[in-house]
């Protein structure tokens, strides 16, 4: 049922690098904004970066500024988040999420995927 699909997380130590992919297949979706967001076990949900569907206003989290990066590729039809020098503290789930509705800041988003894990452990 998931719109989205996540893909890139895996296991590294931290100080190295993870590039998280999503892909909307069968669907385009270069007119939605984008955001991911991240949930570690027992906590609620975190946005960690969001993207305005045409690249005028872009968002990143005080505890990701200067480590993460979100971007897109249109002609792709996928959405990036780059992680530079990963902190124990990146543990999560990491959700890619959508919203074509054409308000910014959205308050919510209408698609999502079903997440991808990343740990970061030394």
């Amino acid at each position: 049922q998931a719109q989205l699909v996540e893909s890139g997380g895996g296991l590294v130590q931290p100080g190295e690098s993870l590039r998280l992919s999503c892909s909307a297949p069968g669907r385009t979706f270069s007119k939605s904004d984008k955001a991911w967001f991240r949930q570690a076990p027992g906590k609620e949900r975190e946005l960690v970066a969001a993207l305005r569907w045409n690249g005028e206003d872009i968002y990143h989290a005080d505890s990701v500024k200067g480590r993460f990066t979100i971007s897109r590729d249109n002609a792709k039809n996928e959405v990036y988040l780059q992680m530079n020098n990963l902190k124990p503290e990146d543990t999560a789930v990491y959700y890619c999420a959508a919203d074509p509705r054409g308000r910014w800041p959205p308050n919510e988003y209408l698609y999502w995927g079903q997440g991808t894990q990343v740990t970061v452990s030394s």
